[in-house]
Parts: structure tokens; C-alpha cells; sequence
């Protein structure tokens, strides 16, 4: 891995730290990081992949370069779970299912005895991880459809505005990552066009993510579920129907990007196996390209994982990293901080 500094490497740096005041704002933190250090991503260590991410948008912007590329192209794609913000020790949509099974279990009594329901309702996330997609896509199902959209979003904001991650007993909001927060304005600030393109439900994101990452919710693209419009009790609604409409995830994802966003991103940032044919697809384009993997490898501020991991599963895109020359970021060497919180 080419693109990932060692601690000798770091050991001739000094890291640079966010301003408490930065901190405590969380995505408001890169603008005022940058303005009191002049420095656009301060929670990154002076190491190769803070490098290649400047050196980067600097040929693309600079005007009359051989790189430059029009503000009209300068998209740039980005995974949730696992890239901006943590995704251990279970995707946290999967947190989201778990809780409205539990609500909803008195209504259905027979799922005591039914599999994987019994094990979410007991919080048996041993037999749930063996239930494996074929389970998730049941709870998913039961938990996420039967309401109309307006419904299932108010559902997913009373949720994340209260719900608290079981190792930090925080929000699940606050378990983003600062580093990556900052290359969103960063981009951003260049003309880029930033979109999330995640294997988690559209509709679970589009209602908070405008707030997190500054990443309106039509720049958001997902899995879903198919909608129908309906009359209810004489008002217009789409109901949410308890089949797949659209798996984005693997393959899927440049298929999606291809139908949501129009025009192949030119930077894109995943972490796992599920982003490999979107990082392909993306630096597979004519002229300058850029694609990042986030690899999970501190312990003790996060976790570290990957090839043999159930969630989050980084083999075949950490093998094929070296020979697309895409930046490998070592979270624990490129990283000072983690979270807006600190970490």
C-alpha cells in the first residue's frame, strides 16, 4: 500500500490539532480550522494521502492546466457506512431496523417464535449476524415499509436525534469522521459537487444528511424499496411497499450513479469490497481521477478491520488498490483525529 505513511514517517511531523472551539461545532469545524491555520484539512497528518487528495484538486482547478477539469464535471461521489462515518460493530440502518422491530413486535406476537425477529428482539446480534443479508432484508422489510414516505422519514429523525451508539453513548451523528468532513468542504470549496452513493436506504439518509455533511438529500443515492402513489384520506402520498426496488450496492453502484447523477464523478472514497466496482468505474474515465479507500486499521480510536470482517469487508478492493494507484488512507497513521469530538 503505496499511499499509507508509517509511524517513522510521522515521527518527523508534528500533527496538527483542531481548535477546541472547531471541534465543538462539527461540520462547521473545517471552515474555521481553515481560517484560524490556514490549513483546509487539519485533522489529516502531513503523509502521502493528505497529499495526493491537494495535489489533486489543485491541477483540477487550475485554469490553463493540462488537468483542468470544468466545474460542470466535478462530481465527486462518496460511501456512507464505513467512509464518513463508522460502521461497527453493525451498520447503523441496522440499529434503525432493530429498534422499530421492538416497537412494533406487540402487533405481532408470532415473531417470538420466528426467525430472524426472535433474535432481534432478544438483541441476539450473534444469531442476527448469522441470519446474514437473507435476515437483514426481512427486518428491513417488516421495519420500513407499510407508511408513507413523509412517515417513514419522521420515524428515521425521532430516531438519530435520540438513538446512542452502544461503545460511545453518543449519537450515531456524532460518529462521523472529522478528517472526512473536511475533504467534503475542501472539495466543495473548489466546485465540486458532492453525492453520497451508499448501499443504505435512500430514505433512511435523506433525512439528516444535509445537516451532517452539508450533501442535500437529491445528491443522495441508495438502495430502496419500491413506492406507490396512493389517496389517503383524500391527500396525495406514496406508500412504502415491502419489496426491493433497487440494491446499491456492489455492481450496483455505477449502475446508479449512471441513473441518478448523469455524469461519471471524477474523485470518489469507499472503504469495503461493496465500493470496488464504483471505484473501478469512476478512475476507469478519460482524464484526471481519483479514488480513495478509508482503511479501518486503529484499534483503539475506531476499530480495525478488513479482510475477514462481516461488515465492511476490504479484500479484493485493498488488492486491487496498489495496481489502480488509488490512495489507501491508514486511518490510524493518517488520521489525528477521528471524530468532530475528538478521538
Amino acid at each position: 500500500m503505496s499511499n499509507m505513511s508509517s509511524p517513522s514517517d510521522l515521527s518527523r511531523r508534528q500533527a496538527l490539532t483542531l481548535p477546541l472551539a472547531a471541534a465543538a461545532v462539527g461540520l462547521l469545524a473545517p471552515s474555521l480550522a481553515k481560517a484560524a491555520t490556514g490549513d483546509p484539512l487539519p485533522s489529516w497528518n502531513d503523509s502521502r494521502s493528505r497529499t495526493a487528495i491537494l495535489d489533486f484538486v489543485t491541477r483540477v482547478t487550475k485554469e490553463g492546466g493540462p488537468d483542468f477539469v470544468p466545474v460542470e464535471d466535478r462530481i465527486a461521489a462518496f460511501d456512507n457506512d464505513g467512509t464518513l462515518w463508522s460502521e461497527q460493530p453493525a451498520y447503523f440502518q441496522f440499529f434503525f431496523a432493530l429498534a422499530r422491530i421492538k416497537q412494533l413486535y406487540p402487533e405481532h406476537p408470532e415473531w417470538e417464535n420466528q426467525r430472524p425477529f426472535a433474535a432481534a428482539i432478544a438483541g441476539d446480534m450473534k444469531t442476527l449476524a448469522e441470519s446474514g443479508e437473507k435476515g437483514m432484508i426481512e427486518l428491513v422489510m417488516a421495519s420500513h415499509a407499510g407508511m408513507t414516505t413523509a412517515e417513514f422519514a419522521q420515524l428515521v429523525v425521532d430516531w438519530i436525534t435520540t438513538a446512542k451508539h452502544p461503545r460511545f453513548n453518543r449519537p450515531f451523528t456524532d460518529l462521523v469522521f472529522q478528517p472526512m468532513l473536511e475533504t467534503l468542504a475542501l472539495l466543495r470549496q473548489n466546485g465540486f459537487k458532492t453525492y453520497i452513493v451508499s448501499g443504505g436506504g435512500i430514505e433512511f439518509m435523506r433525512p439528516w444528511t444535509e445537516k451532517v455533511y452539508g450533501i442535500p438529500p437529491e445528491q443522495v443515492v441508495g438502495s430502496s424499496i419500491k413506492t406507490k402513489f396512493e389517496m389517503k384520506d383524500g391527500k396525495p402520498v406514496l406508500m412504502r411497499l415491502p419489496e426491493i426496488d433497487f440494491i446499491d450496492d456492489g455492481p450496483g453502484k455505477p449502475v446508479g450513479i449512471n441513473r441518478f447523477i448523469g455524469r461519471r464523478p471524477i474523485f470518489t472514497a469507499g472503504n469495503s469490497d461493496g465500493d470496488l466496482e464504483m471505484l473501478q468505474w469512476v478512475t476507469g474515465g478519460q482524464g484526471p481521477r481519483f479514488g480513495m479507500l478509508v482503511h479501518h486499521t486503529d484499534e483503539k480510536r475506531e476499530w480495525a478491520y478488513d479482510r475477514q470482517s462481516s461488515v465492511g469487508k476490504l479484500d479484493k478492493a485493498l488488492d486491487a488498490a496498489t495496481a489502480a494507484k488509488w490512495t489507501v488512507v491508514d486511518m490510524k497513521w493518517d488520521w489525528n483525529r477521528i471524530y468532530p469530538f475528538g478521538g
